[in-house]
């Protein structure tokens, strides 16, 4: 038999806006952030959440709600994320939002010295840096030399990677830890446990969570987003490493390193035509050019391309031989 969950899982992104973005989460989201940006000190003692989470407006939320935007009283704005599936251009659509919410301060010919900060903090459920080790990753405008030099925070990139977090409870210590443990395994919960309890905001973001505490609409649009975004990732990973797979067949029956290369051509190729039901001379010639870095984007990327028209762009904007990808037009990106 299986058991019944408790709490709601943080990871799906309405359920997140509820714990931390509603119009009761303001100590919570206080406690959060000095957590991850201001490692535990109390530096944020007061802030407001932009558009907060409303319960009688489930059934009107929309993606593109669900993100989390504060003002601190220091007139800085934070903008919160949670993301489990990785899409394509990921790391040029959070930086693209904190530059929107940066610029959009102003109303047109508004002095500059009006702007105030911004932070982006994104959490994934996947990893972004495959060559670091460390859970939370910190990125700032800095001189290249001195890094002591920099332009006053005005923008900063916080990304928190779950997968990272391998903590067990008892050995917990800093705040931080504490948040990203309850992030990552609240859903196993059977009651909270003692020694994330006895940090209020997070007792009290605990009982948000529990499923016994929603109405049964915000239960059913918790289990919802669930299974499509747990549906998203599956896509995502099912494609990726079949590529894999395909380019590992490929690598072993051709005996060299050029059969990898192959089986990935082959079987992106394969994606294409089975996405958008042809093979132009045009696409077959660009796709062969690829490398393997920029083969293994485009399984990831095809899923968000919408038609051949910005298949061929994609295609055309691969910086070779460096293998990065560009933008794709991303229907789940939050504005």
């Amino acid at each position: 038999m299986i058991a019944k969950k408790t709490f709601i899982s943080p990871k799906v992104d309405f359920a997140f806006k509820k714990i931390f973005g509603s119009d009761q989460s303001e100590d919570i989201l206080i406690s959060f952030l000095n957590a991850i940006v201001y490692n535990g000190e109390s530096v944020i003692d007061s802030l407001t959440i932009v558009n907060p989470y409303n319960p009688g407006e489930v059934e009107k939320l929309k993606d593109s709600y669900l993100d989390v935007r504060a003002i601190l009283k220091s007139g800085k704005t934070v903008l919160i994320e949670m993301q489990i599936a990785r899409v394509s251009a990921f790391h040029k659509r959070v930086t693209y939002n904190m530059c929107k919410a940066y610029a959009n301060q102003l109303k047109s010919g508004e002095n500059y010295l009006l702007l105030s900060p911004v932070i982006a903090v994104t959490i994934t459920d996947f990893i972004l840096f495959p060559e670091s080790t460390k859970v939370i990753h910190k990125f700032q405008f800095k001189d290249e030399e001195d890094s002591s030099a920099n332009l006053e925070h005005e923008l900063q990139l916080i990304f928190v990677e779950l997968p990272r977090f391998e903590k067990e409870l008892k050995d917990l210590r800093t705040l931080a830890e504490k948040w990203i443990y309850f992030i990552n395994q609240a859903p196993a919960f059977e009651e909270i446990p003692e020694n994330l309890g006895e940090i209020t905001a997070i007792e009290k973001a605990s009982r948000i969570a529990k499923l016994a505490n929603m109405t049964p609409e915000e239960a059913e649009e918790v289990i919802r987003r669930a299974i499509q975004l747990q549906d998203e990732k599956g896509r995502i990973d099912y494609a990726t490493e079949e590529a894999r797979k395909v380019a590992r067949a490929e690598g072993r029956a051709e005996g060299r390193a050029e059969g990898i290369i192959d089986g990935s051509r082959a079987f992106a190729l394969r994606l294409i035509e089975k996405r958008f039901g042809e093979l132009t001379a045009e696409i077959n010639n660009k796709v062969e050019s690829l490398s393997m870095s920029d083969l293994e984007s485009l399984t990831e990327a095809i899923f968000e391309i919408d038609s051949l028209e910005n298949l061929l762009h994609w295609l055309s904007e691969v910086e070779s031989p460096i293998g990065r990808s560009p933008a794709v037009p991303d229907p789940h990106a939050r504005s």
